[in-house]
């Protein structure tokens, strides 16, 4: 085979149209060998090429006679000394970490680990087995695509309404997907799904991890698997598992194709990305990729002694963001998400540790400089996760000036309020409001604010009004695993209580929670089928059930059918009034002679006063949002203008009579969460007279005159 010196520039393996260069980082190897094998079940390599060249600790070669489908693994040799760091081991197949699509899925066998298991001095100890018939193997492919003029859709924040959802799940039991793509890229872009989605009035879908990911032996050996996909081994290589195509480089193109579909319906696609760590996990962890082709430069160890990681994650290492080659990969990957595969935006998984430099949590470390300063990742929607397990990790409004960040106070918040605890009202106002405490003095936005009450880790919707515990017993951990993120409101558990009552009520909840997510200011987010009462039977950390807990069950009854109705009537509801999704925060005062952008109200009807902001036992408040005081303007220079609304969100467990502001005025009645019809004189009430507003309700009036 002929074998030219090649490029250390890309990184990976690039076809040119002509031959493949191969080029990988190990800044502490003393010899790389590129395997090439005749199918992802060869268990021995065809070739072994040794990587004679190396320019500034990248190893590489170009050959000439290799073509798109070639699969493909690194053998990298160096020193075996964990107590230093190195765990090189010359017999382990490696996955390139810019491979672009990966063949297969893991097969656990011992030989995957770098040290004898079972051996006394653990991973002291080195296994000298090939784990080449284990390993995945990476495929070279052509990355040649007819984009037929697609481009990301730059919908604007505050046009946004995100549907969190799993490739997977969501289409896995859809009656009008073809039964060979339901599960799959090509399902979830079936012009069904796609036409519901927009129905309802989605703009963008946010996918949990899609990334080439490792199913974990723990769960493997239980007959389970890692369903949410936050395993990564591969930052460049859609999974394969999600393909309908085959495993051979189709998932590249099925997944091109998907997002192109959802660009022409005018949804973007953001992914859920997991930069954080990798599959391999702590000391004892297999041996896949990223520690066998340079341990101490991929990693955090452990200063003191580096046999050892450290891990702000929860599971077992954590990435080096402070070398520079760990900080290009993340960048290399997420510019080609974008330019290659035309997604519209990540949402990072755990991103405190993407900033720990050092210790702590440093907002001016290396990787936000990058991404700022970067002409493409700057431009597209970047979400943080913003917190991670280590010390100091909860920086819920502490990210950058271009970052928006999945807001946990808004969810507790927003829990809490209608829980029906006590001193909440100061807490909630500021959450429906864009939480301008947390986003207002570093210059951001209320688009900063990612609102959402529920999401994949934790109960749906329905769970979450319907059970006072978790029920997690098909994770096999003894229930011992999720968090208590329960609303417990003592009325039972489904299936525990045939009450009418109840059940009405727990609907009404649901809506509840719906109606304040999506007339907040900030950008909502709903967990994929919350609009269809999904449950997973009280199960709050589902991410190991690849099944029925897990999947969207279709077949809705009328009571389903109506709460996706109310959603898509819900989410129009938003989009029609600028009023609810406003880009600036409000200021309390009055504007262009017009009355105050903001009032809050008590039951009476008059103004919150200081006395009423500190009252613990105030459960029910109003909120008038003036439409002719929005300091905004659109495209052609115009101010903005709306309708005046007048909230009502009353959490006690019993009706409330409040008082109409404003006599000679009169409100319609343009939604609210009773679940059932109003009476015409429930419809129009004229300012000063008295409104009974039912329990746990929420209620929007106009105002007409």
């Amino acid at each position: 085979m002929r074998i030219w010196p090649g490029s250390s520039y890309p990184l990976g393996a690039t076809w040119d149209g002509k031959g493949v260069n191969f080029a990988i980082f190990s800044e502490n190897a003393t010899a790389v060998t590129l395997l090439l094998y005749e199918s992802e079940h060869s268990k021995e390599p065809r070739d072994r090429i040794p990587l004679g060249e190396r320019t500034g600790y990248v190893w590489h070669a170009y050959l000439p006679d290799i073509l798109p489908g070639q699969l493909y693994a690194f053998s990298i040799d160096g020193p075996y000394d964990p107590q230093k760091g190195f765990r090189f081991n010359k017999n382990k197949a490696l996955v390139d970490p810019y491979a672009k699509a990966i063949a297969g899925v893991t097969a656990w066998d011992d030989a995957m680990f770098g040290y004898k298991v079972g051996d006394p001095n653990e991973d002291l100890s080195m296994d000298e087995r090939e784990s080449g018939p284990f390993v995945p193997k990476t495929i070279v492919i052509d990355t040649k695509y007819d984009w037929e003029g697609d481009s990301l859709l730059h919908i604007p924040w505050n046009d946004t309404v995100i549907y969190e959802a799993h490739v997977k799940g969501l289409t896995k039991l859809h009656p009008d997907v073809p039964e060979e793509k339901r599960g799959t890229y090509s399902g979830l872009s079936s012009p069904k799904v796609i036409r519901y989605l927009k129905d309802l009035g989605i703009s963008a879908v946010e996918l949990l991890p899609i990334h080439h990911h490792v199913d974990n032996k723990f769960l493997v050996n239980q007959g389970l698997v890692n369903y949410w996909g936050y395993n990564t081994i591969g930052f460049f290589a859609p999974d394969s598992r999600y393909s309908s195509s085959g495993i051979l480089g189709g998932q590249v193109t099925e997944f091109k194709d998907m997002v192109k579909a959802f660009h022409r319906a005018g949804i973007e696609v953001i992914l859920d990305v997991v930069y954080n760590h990798t599959a391999e996990g702590n000391h004892l962890g297999p041996t896949i990729s990223f520690r066998g082709i340079d341990n101490t430069s991929y990693y955090r160890v452990s200063p003191e002694n580096p046999r050892f990681y450290v891990d702000f994650t929860g599971t077992g290492n954590s990435l080096n963001m402070r070398h520079p080659r760990v900080i290009q990969m993340i960048m290399d990957s997420l510019r080609y998400w974008v330019l290659e595969m035309h997604v519209d935006g990540f949402r990072f998984d755990l991103a405190s540790t993407l900033a720990r430099e050092l210790w702590e949590v440093d907002h001016l470390s290396s990787f936000f400089e990058v991404i700022q300063q970067d002409p493409i990742i700057s431009q597209v929607k970047l979400i943080a996760e913003p917190w991670d397990l280590g010390s100091g990790g909860y920086q819920v409004g502490n990210f950058p000036v271009l970052w928006a960040e999945w807001n946990g106070r808004y969810r507790d918040s927003i829990r809490r309020f209608w829980r029906g605890d006590e001193s909440q009202v100061p807490e909630i106002a500021y959450r429906l409001t864009g939480s301008s405490d947390l986003y207002q003095e570093n210059g951001r936005s209320p688009h900063a604010s990612i609102n959402f009450v529920t999401c994949h880790d934790g109960f749906t919707l329905r769970d979450l009004a319907s059970y006072n515990s978790k029920h997690n017993e098909a994770n096999k951990e003894d229930d011992k695993d999720g968090t208590d993120d329960n609303i417990s409101w003592n009325m039972g558990e489904e299936g525990d209580t045939k009450n009418p009552a109840i059940i009405s009520l727990r609907r009404r909840q649901m809506k509840n929670f719906l109606c304040t997510l999506f007339l907040s200011q900030g950008v909502p987010m709903m967990l994929g089928g919350d609009e269809i009462a999904r449950t997973q039977r009280g199960n709050n950390n589902a991410y190991c059930q690849d099944n029925e807990i897990s999947w969207f069950d279709w077949d809705l009854d009328d009571d389903q059918k109506e709460l996706v109705s109310f959603t898509r009537n819900l989410i129009s509801f938003r989009r029609e009034h600028p009023v609810f999704r406003r880009q600036k925060f409000f200021q309390g005062r009055k504007l262009f002679g017009a009355s105050k952008d903001i009032t809050w109200l008590q039951a009476n009807g008059q103004e919150m006063t200081e006395q009423a902001w500190n009252e613990s036992r105030i459960h029910t408040i109003g909120m008038i949002l003036s439409g002719d005081a929005m300091d905004e303007f659109n495209q052609e220079g115009g101010r903005i203008a709306d309708h005046t609304f007048l909230i009502l969100l009353n959490a006690k467990g019993e009706s409330t009579l409040f008082r109409m502001p404003k006599a000679g005025e009169r409100w319609e009645v343009a939604m609210h969460t009773y679940g059932r019809e109003l009476k015409d004189a429930e419809k129009s009430i004229r300012g000063g007279d008295q409104f009974e507003l039912e329990e746990r309700s929420v209620v929007v009036l106009r105002r007409v005159s």
